[in-house]
């Protein structure tokens, strides 16, 4: 067993045949993550000392960032012992990931390829989660699918998701082709690291594109619960899609103090909101970005830009949480 340390001075041990993102959750030591796949880059952390093999490419790097000593703890496994820079999410109470029966108690269109799809869970099986987390639904054949959960937790323990439409795809064809309410599925979860942190005396801003705003809706809906004292100074969502129809709901329906900037990068003529993309809508309003944080959900290709971009304009790293939706290939 192989000995990694993180700068905090947590420790954990790590066996040939694990990830160092498993690894440490074995340990009870909470890292961020998301794909799992090594194509986004939410779980980077820098290597100080050690050595380490990727086991499958790391999509979710630069050349810049692999030449500076990042890894993506998701598909990296130890050779030695190592230290490595990481953020630690310290005390957080990450519930515990099981697989739960779940059937389908509502089916509902939102647009014309996205669904709204209720799930219910058996009343001894209560599922637990934070929002903004998302869980793997085990379909017909055992097809497996990460969805965002589109609302926070709350009493009647059912989970709402937005599932877009993927031509051909395996899944897409079993939800808009055959899904009937009763069906039986089975839930892998909570899983990912997207969740709200500390708000006090910041600014926050939601980026969002197509079905990215299922888990900022989570969010948003477990903000109107929380406190005078521990809400953001503002909130902010600016959510993008290509057509009108594309933004299939009102944002400012979750939350009771927000602006929404609704964002189109293929608007009619007679568009009268922001053109483009979301990232760029927020950079074009000139925000002091230093007392701001951003939680970004959709294409990987947005948050990649928003990162990169939002960083050089003074956003602190450390204040860029995102969720990045890869394409499963099927």
């Amino acid at each position: 067993m192989l000995k990694i340390q993180t700068i905090s001075g947590k420790a954990f041990r790590q066996s040939a045949s694990q990830t160092l993102l498993d690894a440490a959750a074995e340990s009870g030591i909470v890292l961020p993550y998301s794909c799992k796949t090594g194509r986004c880059s939410t779980c980077k952390c820098k290597v100080l000392s050690g050595q380490s093999f990727a086991t499958v490419d790391e999509l979710g790097l630069t050349l810049a960032e692999k030449a500076q000593g990042f890894i993506l703890s998701c598909v990296r496994s130890a050779l030695t012992d190592m230290v490595i820079e990481v953020e630690d999410l310290g005390d957080q109470v990450i519930p515990e990931v099981k697989i739960f029966p779940a059937r389908i108690s509502s089916l509902e269109k939102l647009a014309p390829d996205v669904l709204s799809v209720k799930l219910r869970f058996p009343p001894n099986n209560s599922f637990s989660f934070l929002a903004g987390q998302y869980i793997d639904v085990i379909g017909p054949g055992g097809t497996r699918r990460s969805y965002s959960v589109a609302n926070a937790p709350a009493e009647d323990n059912q989970l709402q998701l937005h599932i877009r439409g993927v031509e051909s795809g395996l899944m897409s064809q079993y939800w808009f082709d055959q899904a009937k309410v009763n069906d039986l599925l089975r839930i892998h979860g909570p899983l990912g690291s997207f969740f709200l942190r500390s708000l006090t005396g910041l600014h926050l801003v939601f980026l969002a594109t197509g079905t990215g705003i299922a888990p900022v809706k989570a969010m948003l809906e477990q903000l109107s619960a929380v406190s005078l004292d521990k809400q953001p100074l503002t909130t902010t969502v600016y959510w993008g899609g290509r057509e009108p129809r594309d933004l299939y709901a009102d944002p400012s329906q979750w939350h009771t103090s927000l602006r929404y900037v609704p964002v189109l990068s293929r608007a009619p003529v007679d568009w009268t909101g922001c053109r483009g993309h979301v990232q760029h809508s927020l950079l074009s309003e000139k925000t002091d970005l230093t007392n701001t944080v951003v939680y970004a959900c959709g294409s990987n290709a947005m948050i990649q830009s928003a990162k990169s971009e939002l960083t050089e304009a003074g956003l602190s790293v450390k204040r860029f949480y995102s969720d990045a939706f890869v394409p499963s290939g099927t």
